[in-house]
């Protein structure tokens, strides 16, 4: 029987208790949500979904086609210019999505005879995006800087080191200087997802990489998401201008993909704007994340100290997540919940959202719920 395959595998998810199912929220839901990634705030701003409906309304619904034919309008060209100049880089990439970024950044500064060094924490896009590679791909401990060094030791040839900026498991923040000097010393480029830094951390919230001090390297590339901090959709690539240029001409995902949709690109506009204006929000968001952590922990629960704005709380098992997180939706919190193969160590937890806007109120009945839920 054609597909008769999946239902054996369905089987194995059910008895793991990982079967997931899709939960289609209402426009108003009634939830006070940390599973979002709406870390300041910005989806449902009047400033951003004004931004939205504007730039739909002058430039249509959708992009028409791709970058190089009719996808690029003067939108996409400003947007590119204020993310690369907000973020502290020579130049910027739009793309539909973050996923489509990383596989775009990864696969196309790898070719062939190349080496590629990934942490093991990796997002799941990064990985992909090794894979697709034409280069090949060492898998490095956590967030150890040593292991990449060892790792390009054994190369000679092109090479660079891929790292997640802040994990989107655990919130712990990698490295960056460390990673950045051992490439450096063997030759190879860094490649960062900034996904869960941008809008969090350095000044103003202009990312991991800015707050580093490697944002303008000539060896440095980022890539970023603007559908979490800015709270709109699509993904960007920043870095020097001739890799810029590099990826117009080799990366699959913006040579073949339809451009970012105009509204999303005005979303992503008007949030940057609305951030030079609110630096603070940065540093609330990681106010935010640091209470809700001591709340947990002074609960008696297993909570990751936060790095941004990311707060992991480790379950017994992905049937107690399942149910944990239910519970917790039946009381009026809804959290994330991390079951393999998502998490890369097999641990099950709650992962939450540490708002900008959220009150102090609202984060302590937030670690009240999850602390008289916990199976």
């Amino acid at each position: 029987m054609a597909f008769g395959w999946i239902d054996e595998q369905d089987r194995a998810r059910r008895e793991a208790g990982l079967v997931r199912v899709l939960r289609p929220r209402p426009a108003d839901s009634p939830l006070l949500d940390l599973a979002s990634n709406d870390y300041l705030g910005l989806a449902r701003h009047p400033e951003i979904t004004e931004g939205a409906a504007r730039a739909a309304r002058t430039w249509g619904g959708g992009a028409t086609g791709s970058r190089l034919v009719t996808g690029t309008t003067e939108l996409h060209t400003e947007l590119e210019r204020e993310l690369a100049g907000f973020c502290g880089f020579e130049a910027a990439l739009v793309f539909s999505s973050g996923y489509a970024a990383n596989l775009a950044a990864v696969a196309a500064l790898a070719p062939h005879g190349s080496l590629v060094v990934s942490d093991a924490g990796n997002h799941a896009s990064l990985i992909d995006g090794c894979r697709l590679a034409r280069g090949t791909t060492q898998v490095v401990a956590h967030a150890e800087p040593d292991a990449v060094r060892k790792a390009l030791a054994t190369h000679d040839g092109p090479a660079v080191a891929v790292s997640d900026t802040v994990f989107s498991v655990d919130g712990d923040a990698a490295p960056l200087a460390a990673l950045a000097e051992a490439c450096r010393e063997h030759g190879a480029g860094l490649v960062v997802d900034d996904a869960h830094g941008l809008g969090v951390l350095g000044e103003g919230g202009r990312g991991a990489p800015y707050a580093a001090g490697l944002a303008g390297r000539d060896d440095v590339v980022a890539t970023v998401t603007l559908s979490k901090s800015l709270g709109a959709q699509g993904g960007a690539v920043l870095g020097p201008a001739r890799v810029i240029g590099h990826l117009i001409n080799a990366a699959r995902t913006f040579i073949f993909d339809t451009g970012l949709a105009p509204a999303a690109a005005g979303a992503a506009l008007a949030a940057l704007s609305l951030l030079r204006r609110e630096p603070e929000r940065a540093a609330r968001a990681r106010a935010v994340a640091a209470e809700l952590h001591a709340r947990l922990t002074a609960s008696g629960l297993e909570a990751v100290r936060p790095d941004a704005a990311v707060v992991s709380v480790r379950a017994p098992a992905p049937e107690a997540a399942v149910r944990w997180a239910a519970d917790c939706r039946t009381a009026g919190l809804s959290v994330g919940c991390f079951r393999p193969p998502s998490v890369p160590d097999g641990v099950s937890r709650l992962r939450l959202t540490a708002r900008a806007d959220l009150s102090g109120e609202q984060i302590a009945h937030a670690a009240r719920v999850i602390g008289e839920t916990r199976p």
